[in-house]
């Protein structure tokens, strides 16, 4: 049986979830229908359009995306400490940015005067407003509810276009994170959509090497700012090159039709302490692996102790595929 969003999500063991949504029907979010022989690419624009546009509204960062076929995969980061910082005025602004509002909040804006009653029921809605801004459940729906509608008119159909709910598991540590990244970011070259990462479109990969050959990163995500220091700006604590060659040497083991190896010494394995076999394991069947929370044993057995939950999901693969080389040798 499904289990409800808050029994999933817990910021206290981490910010980092992967998100996935699945079309029915054998409905196309994009691609050549085979059957049909219609055409749906343009609708990786609306979904990477749409997604990059929640980024800038919601206290959630982008890690990582790939707009495949029949499904999409995204991991996000709930930014916490953003969503509380924001000022009553701003949690309206950036609500109204996406959504109505209320006829109290939209007088606010107005600049009208509102009398006591009013503000107090004005402030119970900005403190919903708040919690919906750094909710992965109203971040999603906010990002498939335009695709469907838009999808279903070009159909010209009504009825569901994505599955019921979308599929969420928590990432608790440097590993499962990095890992399910990749993942994530060679999902076309698995698919054999690909052959390279650059070559890769309408995934957060491409947009990194994009922006990585005018030394830059890209605003839209979440970025990454090195090794760990005094007053760290928000990110991914790993270097941006190393990960853009750690994903690319990955690519190059997983495509038959090529031969690549991944570098013993690579900065971030050396880091996470993770065998090559397991790194290659966890990009290539990350999905396969862990239906539910993914990360190593210990954070695993912390994260539902915190749910009150009896069962361990994923604890066999948990322990077998984020061991360390320490622990094996």
């Amino acid at each position: 049986m499904p289990k409800a969003r808050k029994t999933i999500v817990s910021v206290q063991d981490t910010p980092f979830y992967h998100c996935v949504s699945r079309c029915v029907r054998r409905a196309f979010l994009c691609g050549i229908d085979r059957y049909t022989g219609v055409n749906y690419e343009h609708r990786r624009k609306w979904v990477e359009s749409r997604l990059l546009e929640l980024a800038e509204v919601f206290a959630i960062d982008v890690c990582a995306y790939a707009v495949m076929t029949n499904h999409l995969h995204v991991v996000l980061r709930i930014d916490a400490e953003l969503v509380k910082a924001w000022s009553g005025e701003e949690v309206i602004t950036q609500w109204h940015k996406l959504f109505s509002g209320s006829l109290l909040s939209q007088r606010f804006v107005k600049g009208d005067k509102l009398n006591q009653w009013e503000k107090k029921l004005l402030e119970i809605q900005v403190v919903e407003y708040r919690h919906r801004l750094s909710d992965i459940s109203w971040f999603m729906r906010a990002l498939n509810e335009p695709v469907a509608r838009m999808a279903n008119k070009e159909d010209g159909c009504k009825g569901r276009f994505w599955e019921g709910r979308f599929k969420s598991q928590a990432l608790l540590d440097e590993a499962a994170i990095l890992s399910c990244m990749a993942y994530v970011d060679l999902n076309p070259i698995r698919a054999q959509i690909a052959k390279t990462p650059e070559q890769s479109d309408f995934t957060s990969i491409k947009r990194r090497i994009k922006a990585a050959l005018n030394n830059e990163q890209p605003e839209e995500l979440l970025p990454f700012v090195g090794n760990e220091r005094l007053n760290m700006p928000n990110g991914l604590t790993f270097s941006v090159e190393d990960y853009l060659v750690l994903v690319e040497e990955t690519g190059c083991c997983i495509r038959e039709d090529k031969c690549g190896s991944i570098k013993q010494s690579l900065h971030i394995l050396e880091r996470l302490n993770l065998p090559t076999k397991n790194w290659l394991k966890l990009c290539n069947e990350f999905g396969k692996l862990f239906k539910g929370a993914a990360g190593n044993l210990q954070s695993l057995s912390t994260y539902c102790e915190r749910l009150k939950r009896c069962r361990r999901q994923g604890a066999a693969n948990a322990k077998r595929w984020f061991e360390t080389k320490n622990a094996i040798g």
